[in-house]
């Protein structure tokens, strides 16, 4: 029996994911990368709980969390110190856990699973578009046919773009700068050195995740219009000043820092024909629930899974479409209308996160995306880390 043959655009969290997915199921697959080696840019990024059910899935759950702390609670902060907004995460019971992950560290487990698994990746290779009948325009006018082509391409996704699929581009008016900063020991025996926590300052944000005990996560938060705050260099002084209780990090970051302005992407249909888009080239959203990745990885897998199960690619497109897309609008519409926007005062948000019954109906509206199961994982037993299993093994053991 012939092979089935997937031609990926784009090696980033969803394409990788995807691929290795898709290989693990008996496909061959080749990923196009149009950077000349695979790499993230270093920051940090939140994993919830239907994101450790992906990675464990295609095997990299635990090069991905060795090392990474998972945080008890988060906590908003107004600018004279009362809280806006508060919610506790679960533990290795209960679920509901988060981890917050060096990008890097995760971004080479999900790469390692994908060359384990066979994929092939081509770097310096970018698409120009693609064809509904299957077909990958490259560069230069190289072409691949495949039984489905994949744009995971990113915001400005050439393969979306080529097969009009896009139906909405909404550029938002603030953005971040996302920096790693080193801690030092003494900071990590600190009480509640692992807590995640944000402080509001006028419009600006300033969100702290520690990564693991070497590493803590700076998001600093301003709206476009912010000249003082978005200089060429990353003005310290200007962050330090807004945000004194971060002043010993912020004085350790680089002098280089990207922002990145939000957006949110919707499409007409997640598909044409034999094309595929996926992760941020198809619902790109602000970071207000840390599910941007996650999202991606889920549907990646569920695209897989459902490839596997329905042999008509056809079919298997519609039937992904319709068990993926409501709830990932639904994360999208939370992440952008909870996210600390910038021009909200904090006295309204204040209300609004700690109004009785309507809170408690938020908190979960907000918590639907992490404990979803993603297609493909109901049978899998939940990730647990290595120090974990071996206890229970060794349990099990005596008690037998």
């Amino acid at each position: 029996m012939t092979r089935r043959h997937a031609e990926i655009v784009g090696a980033g969290f969803a394409g990788l994911t995807l691929g290795a997915a898709l290989a693990q199921r008996d496909w061959t697959v080749r990923i196009h990368e149009r950077s000349p080696e695979c790499r993230t840019f270093g920051a940090g990024i939140w994993f919830w709980e239907n994101g450790f059910r992906v990675l464990n899935a295609i095997g990299a759950c635990d090069d991905a969390l060795d090392g990474a702390v998972m945080a008890p609670s988060w906590e908003s902060f107004d600018e004279g110190g009362k809280t806006i907004d508060r919610f506790e995460f679960g533990n290795h019971e209960t679920g509901g856990r988060i981890f917050c992950i060096v990008r890097q560290q995760l971004y080479e487990a999900v790469h390692q699973a994908a060359l384990r698994s066979g994929v092939e990746i081509e770097t310096s290779s970018t698409a120009e578009g693609a064809t509904p009948e299957g077909e990958l325009i490259i560069e230069g006018g190289k072409r691949y046919e495949a039984d489905l082509v994949v744009g995971a391409d990113g915001v400005n996704s050439n393969v979306r773009d080529t097969v009009g699929l896009l139906r909405k581009r909404t550029v938002h008016s603030d953005g971040a700068i996302r920096v790693i900063v080193p801690f030092t020991e003494e900071e990590v025996c600190e009480p509640g050195w692992d807590r995640i926590f944000e402080l509001w300052s006028g419009p600006r944000r300033a969100l702290y995740t520690p990564c693991s005990r070497e590493t803590l996560y700076l998001c600093l938060t301003s709206l476009a219009e912010d000249r003082e705050a978005l200089q060429v260099r990353v003005p310290r002084d200007v962050w330090a000043r807004s945000f004194p209780k971060l002043a010993r990090f912020i004085e350790r970051m680089p002098e280089e820092g990207r922002w990145d302005r939000f957006e949110t992407i919707k499409l007409h249909r997640w598909s044409k024909g034999r094309v595929a888009i996926l992760g941020d080239a198809a619902h790109a959203m602000p970071p207000g629930l840390g599910q941007a990745c996650g999202t991606a990885v889920v549907n990646a897998l569920g695209l897989a899974t459902t490839l596997d199960e329905e042999k008509d690619i056809d079919r298997a497109l519609e039937v992904w479409e319709a068990r993926e897309r409501v709830l990932t609008e639904h994360t999208q519409w939370w992440s952008w209308s909870t996210w600390p926007i910038t021009r909200v005062p904090p006295w309204l948000a204040h209300a609004v996160f700690n109004c009785p019954g309507l809170s408690s109906w938020i908190a979960k509206q907000r918590a639907r995306p992490s404990l979803y199961v993603p297609y493909g994982t109901a049978g899998d037993p939940r990730w647990l880390p290595p120090e974990m299993r071996t206890k229970g093994a060794a349990a099990s053991a005596v008690g037998a």
